[in-house]
């Protein structure tokens, strides 16, 4: 998945699109945990655009954030915070290591500037990922400027029974809570078996309620209250939405991060890997996505937190998130087809809109 300076970027895209994806991406990744905090970072680096909002408590030093995804191992935070990234996700980690689904496991389809993954929450576990977040040197770095946040994603292992989900997600909690911004519980990836279910209404409920009173103990413990989000699927329909909706407030989640990658290939049937399985991402899951960030916004009300998420691939996508409801964006597939200059591209629309408001 290519993610080198945007000056080169039209040079490296066809380079790297001639290998498999994920080899791409693996090449990408170590390119970038081995050039971070070295003058070579010089290459990818690009002056942030200071468009703080602040949610949940937390100040976002501009609205375009890194979904989770990309950086499961948290190897390159410094990496996209030298981007101009005004928050970075990493994850999803899970309690043990794993290797995920067997490859191949992630496609292109290039005619609708979209991917297909079913990589299977692959990782190398919350000690390793720990491990990598203390090295990172974002938080040290930046000036007077507000510091890039750090959002820490996390799920279960597919070991483990889905009746025991609870006990993964807290494991997890306890691991990651000292050292993020925010956590983000996953439980919308459709490439573990049954994650989905926890969205359904008695599990939902089950699993907040224990990583609510959690969090108490944990914030009690660390002296902070770190702010919780949870990521949805795009694949619900009005009634599930205002369930979650209602769910997320009873048990005093601090946001919603809506949406992962969905199930439906509508928009790209007939192409070739359409019919891999996988969650499809990029342009064919803009409009669901919007779909159900306006839905959560007007079940939710006005102040709530939500991060839009899914086919962001120009300003104009980004802009239409932040119509539909949501608070800040964040972007995945766009950067393997429009490289890393979307990133400042998305910051400055965003704030000349704002500024015009």
């Amino acid at each position: 998945m290519p993610l080198l300076p945007s000056s080169l970027y039209g040079l490296a895209r066809p380079f790297l699109f001639g290998f498999d994806p994920e080899h791409a991406h693996e090449i990408t990744l170590d390119g970038l945990a081995r050039t971070q905090n070295t003058p070579l970072a010089c290459a990818y680096s690009a002056p942030r655009v200071d468009d703080p909002v602040t949610l949940a408590g937390l100040t976002f030093p501009n609205r375009v954030g890194l979904a989770a995804g990309l950086d499961k191992n948290a190897r390159c935070i410094d990496a996209f915070a030298a981007m101009g990234f005004g928050f970075v996700e990493v994850g999803t980690v899970t309690p043990k290591a794993q290797p995920g689904s067997p490859k191949p496991r992630m496609f292109r389809l290039p005619q609708r500037d979209a991917l297909i993954n079913r990589l299977g929450f692959n990782n190398e576990g919350l000690d390793a990922f720990l491990t990598n977040v203390q090295k990172a040197r974002f938080r040290k770095s930046g000036g007077s400027k507000t510091p890039m946040l750090l959002g820490l994603n996390i799920g279960k292992n597919a070991a483990t029974p889905i009746e025991r989900a609870v006990d993964d997600y807290l494991a997890c909690l306890d691991g990651v809570y000292p050292h993020a911004d925010y956590v983000t519980i996953n439980i919308s990836s459709p490439n573990t078996a049954n994650l989905r279910t926890l969205q359904s209404d008695e599990a939902l409920d089950a699993l907040l309620g224990a990583v609510a009173e959690r969090r108490e103990a944990l914030a009690t413990r660390h002296g902070k209250r770190s702010p919780l989000f949870v990521k949805i699927a795009p694949d619900l329909d009005e009634a599930q939405v205002a369930v979650i909706a209602t769910t997320l407030q009873r048990h005093g989640m601090d946001g919603v991060i809506a949406t992962n990658t969905t199930l439906a290939r509508d928009a790209v049937a007939g192409l070739p890997h359409a019919e891999e399985a996988g969650g499809l991402s990029g342009a064919p899951v803009r409009e669901a996505s919007n779909r159900v960030i306006a839905q959560l916004r007007a079940a939710l009300g006005k102040d709530f937190p939500i991060i839009g998420v899914g086919g962001i691939l120009s300003a104009a996508d980004a802009k239409a998130k932040i119509a539909a409801g949501a608070d800040v964006v964040q972007i995945y597939t766009g950067l393997i087809y429009r490289g890393p200059a979307l990133v400042r591209e998305t910051a400055q629309a965003l704030l000349r809109d704002r500024s015009k408001a």
